[in-house]
């Protein structure tokens, strides 16, 4: 027999910035950073390309969107220390990067005085209201 009753369960795919998204995509703080690959004399135009490869290319679409267009608009202007920085903030998982830039998270210690986050915390803003859409390879 079939039950005619409407059950309510909890949605598969909550969207962005619902509690249920939020509380889902929370990474455990017991869990260590992540160690970045080792890149021995990778240099600053490789270093930048690849980048520019990773902030497209991440898995979700909000985390593609903002990250090719921060890439886009700033990879070129950054110093090797900076691009060092923000190679390893792709390392992190996505939902933690793109909560963190939108500051519906606060950022663990390590990111707190990151010169970079800062940078795509004001690129997340958007205040300019511009359209962003995925640049070009």
């Amino acid at each position: 027999t079939f039950s005619t009753t409407a059950r309510r369960r909890a949605d598969p795919w909550p969207l962005p910035h619902t509690p249920q998204h939020l509380s889902n995509t929370q990474t455990p703080s017991d869990i260590p950073p992540p160690t970045p690959i080792p890149r021995p004399g990778e240099l600053k135009e490789t270093m930048r390309a690849r980048l520019v490869y990773q902030s497209r290319k991440r898995g979700t679409l909000e985390s593609d969107l903002l990250l090719s267009t921060f890439a886009r608009d700033h990879l070129q202007s950054m110093d090797e220390v900076e691009l060092r920085e923000y190679d390893k903030l792709l390392d992190e998982p996505d939902w933690d990067i793109y909560y963190w830039a939108t500051e519906s998270r606060t950022p663990p210690e390590r990111w707190g005085k990151s010169s970079v986050l800062e940078k795509l915390k004001i690129h997340a803003k958007n205040e300019g209201k511009v359209v962003r859409k995925m640049p070009p390879l």
